[in-house]
C-alpha cells in the first residue's frame, strides 16, 4: 500500500510541475507616440526593436504607415523611421533587409540604409498581415482576407495554404512552419496539411513566438496572451480586454524572455518578463 501511495505523490507532483503556471511581469511601456503600432520585431544583433505604424484604418491605403525604432529600454529612437508604407503589419529579418507585410505587397528594408530598396507585389492580396523567414531567406505571408499563406523565394510567390478560415499569425521554428488560424495553433506538416497543437483561443488570434521546446506564446487581437504547453494545455497570462488595450502582433527576445506587446489604438508598447 505505501508503495502505491509513493508512486501516486510522485504522479501528481509530475503533474503539478507540468502544469507550471506562468506569468507575465510589466517592465516598462513607451510613450504613446507610437500611430497604431500593429506588430513588434526583436533585432537581437541590432538590439533595437522594429515596430509598424499603421496610422489609420487597419487596411486602409493612405500612404500614412511606418516602421519605427524603440529601444530595449522603452525608449522611442524614432517613429517614422522608414515611412511611405500603407498598413504596414508583420515582419521578419533576413540578413541585412527587414520585410514588412503591407495590404497588397511586401516591402523590403535596408535597415543599414533605413530605406524601402524593393517591393514584392502579391497578385490578389487584400490583406496581408503576418510574416516570417526561413534560414534560407523564403518568406511566408498571412493573407487573412483571402484566408491564404503565400510563399515567396527570390520574389517569385506561390500560395501555400488556402481555403483556410482566417490565418493571421506565421512562424518558422527550426524546420517547422506554424500558422495561426480562427482560435487555433497550427503546425504545418510537409505535405500541407495542419496539425492542431491548441485551440479555443479566442479574440482574433494574432502573434506567435517560440518559448522553449514545444511552448509558445499567442496573442489575441481583442486583448489576450496565452502560454501554450507543448501537450496542448494552454494558461491565459494577460487579458486586457475589459481595459479594452489590443494585444496585437508580439515580438519576443528568447533569451531574456521578454515579451513587447503593441496595444493598437492606445499608442504604444508594453514590454513583459516571462517568468
Amino acid at each position: 500500500m505505501k508503495k502505491y501511495l509513493i508512486t501516486g505523490s510522485i504522479i501528481i507532483t509530475t503533474m503539478l510541475a507540468n502544469a507550471q503556471q506562468h506569468q507575465l511581469v510589466k517592465k516598462w511601456e513607451t510613450d504613446t507616440l507610437l500611430k497604431v503600432p500593429e506588430s513588434v520585431l526583436y533585432d537581437a544583433d541590432n538590439k533595437i526593436l522594429y515596430v509598424t505604424n499603421i496610422d489609420g484604418q487597419p487596411w486602409e491605403k493612405d500612404n500614412k504607415g511606418s516602421v519605427g525604432k524603440v529601444g530595449l529600454d522603452g525608449r522611442i529612437i524614432t517613429v517614422d523611421w522608414v515611412s511611405g508604407l500603407q498598413a504596414p503589419k508583420g515582419m521578419g529579418l533576413y540578413k541585412n533587409n527587414l520585410y514588412v507585410a503591407d495590404v497588397d505587397k511586401v516591402a523590403v528594408i535596408d535597415i543599414k540604409k533605413g530605406a524601402i530598396v524593393q517591393t514584392i507585389p502579391v497578385e490578389g492580396a487584400q490583406g496581408l498581415n503576418d510574416l516570417t523567414v526561413d534560414k534560407k531567406g523564403v518568406i511566408y505571408v498571412s493573407d487573412s482576407k483571402n484566408k491564404k499563406v503565400h510563399r515567396i523565394e527570390n520574389g517569385r510567390v506561390t500560395t501555400w495554404l488556402e481555403n483556410m478560415k482566417g490565418p493571421n499569425g506565421v512562424l518558422i521554428n527550426g524546420n517547422d512552419l506554424f500558422v495561426l488560424d480562427a482560435g487555433g495553433l497550427y503546425k504545418v506538416e510537409k505535405d500541407k496539411s495542419l496539425t492542431k497543437l491548441a485551440d479555443g483561443m479566442e479574440g482574433g488570434t494574432d502573434g506567435v513566438e517560440h518559448v522553449q521546446g514545444k511552448d509558445y506564446v499567442v496573442s489575441c487581437w481583442a486583448g489576450s496572451i496565452w502560454y501554450v504547453n507543448g501537450d496542448g494545455t494552454k494558461q491565459n497570462l494577460l487579458d486586457t480586454r475589459e481595459q479594452k488595450i489590443n494585444t496585437a502582433d508580439i515580438g519576443y527576445d528568447a533569451k531574456n524572455r521578454i515579451v513587447y506587446v503593441p496595444t493598437f489604438w492606445k499608442n504604444k508598447i508594453v514590454a513583459y518578463e516571462l517568468k
